[in-house]
C-alpha cells in the first residue's frame, strides 16, 4: 500500500490505463495516450476484449463525456459546469490522466490567483543580477503544458478576477505566449489544451467574459438523476476512501448509504421521495460530494470511537454540519424536516434519536 495520502489518478488507476493503450489500436490525435473512444471507456467503464474490466470513474450521461473528450480533439478548450460537488474536478483530472497521462499540470483558481499564475513569473534573484533570461523565467504550468502538448486544468475559473481570466484570450486563440521581455513568445504543440471547472452557485464570483466564453466549450454536469446512481457513486467513492486510509472500520451497509442519499436528496429537491410531503430547503448545495464526506467521516468516528461498523450515531454529526450552514435559517429547516420527515419513518427511529442529541 503506497504511504501516499492522495494518489494523481494515472498513478491510481495506471494498471487500466495501461491495459487500455494495450488494447488501443485506432488512430490517436497527436500526443494522446489513448484514442478518444478509449478515453471514454476509461471514464465510463467497460470491458475490454481481453477481459480485463475498467471501473467507471463518471456515472452519469455518457454522451456528455464523449462531447467532452471530442472538444479536447479540436482547437476549442473545455469549461465542466455546474453546481458544487458533480464531479467536475474528477472528470478534469481523469481527462488529463487519460489523455495526456499527466494530471499535475493545474491552476488552482482562487480570489489571490494572479497574473504570473498563468502566463509566467520571475527568479527575482536572477533577475537582479543576470536582467531578463530564460534562465529568470518561471515556468507555469500553463506554460509548460504548451510546450510538452499537453492539458492543463484550471480549477474554480470563475474565482478567478476578470482581468486576470482574459489572460487565457491570447493563449486559446493564438495558442502562443507572449514574453515581450525576451522578445519571444512559447507557440502550443499539438496536444494542448485547456480544462476549466466553474460552478455556479459561488457567492463572488467572477463571470466569464462574452470574449472567453467564445472560446470554451461548455459541459454542464448535471446532479446524478436517480436515487441508485447517486447511491452507487457515493458507495464507490466511499470504498476508494476506505482502501487509501486503510480504517478498521467494515465497509458501509447501502443501507446507511441510502439513507444519507435519501436525506440529501429530499432536502435538496423540497420534496420527499414519495412526493407527498413538501419541505423547506437549506442553504447548502448538499452536493453528492458531501454525502460522500458525511459516510467518510461517519466510518473515521466508527474506526475510532465506535465498535468498527457504521452506525447513525457516527453520521448524525455529518448529516448536521452539511445541512446547517446557516446557523438560524438552516436550523429551522432541518428541525421542521427531523419531526416531519425522519420522526415517522419507523425505521429511521435511530438516526432521528442521533441527531435529535445533537441537537
Amino acid at each position: 500500500m503506497s504511504a501516499l495520502l492522495r494518489q494523481h489518478a494515472e498513478q491510481l488507476f495506471a494498471q487500466e490505463l495501461e491495459e487500455l493503450q494495450k488494447q488501443d489500436s485506432g488512430k490517436r490525435p497527436q500526443n494522446w495516450k489513448l484514442t478518444p473512444q478509449s478515453v471514454v471507456t476509461y471514464l465510463t467503464g467497460g470491458k475490454l476484449k481481453n477481459g480485463f474490466e475498467v471501473s467507471p470513474k463518471y456515472i452519469g450521461n455518457k454522451r456528455l463525456m464523449e462531447i467532452a473528450v471530442a472538444t479536447l480533439t479540436t482547437d476549442r478548450a473545455l469549461l465542466l459546469y455546474g453546481l458544487p460537488g458533480t464531479a467536475k474536478s474528477w472528470v478534469s483530472e481523469h481527462l488529463s490522466a487519460a489523455v495526456s497521462g499527466d494530471s499535475t499540470m493545474i491552476v488552482q483558481g482562487t480570489a489571490g490567483t494572479s497574473e504570473e499564475s498563468i502566463r509566467y513569473g520571475w527568479n527575482y534573484a536572477r533577475l537582479l543580477a543576470e536582467g531578463p533570461s530564460l534562465n529568470a523565467l518561471v515556468e507555469t504550468p500553463v506554460m509548460r503544458s504548451m510546450k510538452e502538448g499537453k492539458i492543463v486544468r484550471i480549477e474554480e475559473l470563475t474565482r478567478i478576477g476578470a482581468d486576470v481570466q482574459d489572460t487565457l484570450i491570447t493563449i486559446l486563440s493564438e495558442k502562443t505566449l507572449p514574453i515581450p521581455e525576451l522578445n519571444t513568445e512559447v507557440q502550443a504543440v499539438k496536444g494542448f489544451n485547456v480544462i476549466a471547472t466553474a460552478n455556479n452557485r459561488d457567492k463572488g464570483v467572477n463571470e466569464l467574459s462574452s470574449a472567453l466564453k467564445r472560446r470554451f466549450n461548455t459541459v454542464i454536469l448535471p446532479v446524478p438523476d436517480s436515487m441508485d446512481e447517486e447511491i452507487d457513486i457515493v458507495k464507490r467513492r466511499v470504498e476508494s476512501f476506505e482502501k487509501v486510509m486503510e480504517l478498521p472500520a467494515e465497509p458501509p451497509a447501502l443501507q446507511e448509504i441510502r439513507r444519507i442519499v435519501t436525506i440529501f436528496r429530499e432536502l435538496r429537491s423540497g420534496v420527499t421521495i414519495d412526493g407527498k410531503t413538501k419541505i423547506k430547503i437549506p442553504s447548502g448545495t448538499l452536493s453528492t460530494a458531501e454525502a460522500i464526506s458525511v459516510v467518510n467521516n461517519g466510518l473515521a468516528m466508527a474506526a475510532y470511537f465506535g465498535d468498527g461498523q457504521l452506525k447513525a450515531a457516527d453520521l448524525a454529526a455529518g448529516i448536521i454540519g452539511s445541512v446547517v450552514k446557516d446557523p438560524v435559517q438552516d436550523k429551522l429547516v432541518w428541525q421542521e424536516y427531523l419531526e416531519t420527515v425522519v420522526k415517522p419513518r419507523d425505521e429511521w427511529k435511530d438516526i432521528y434519536r442521533a441527531c435529535r442529541d445533537l441537537m
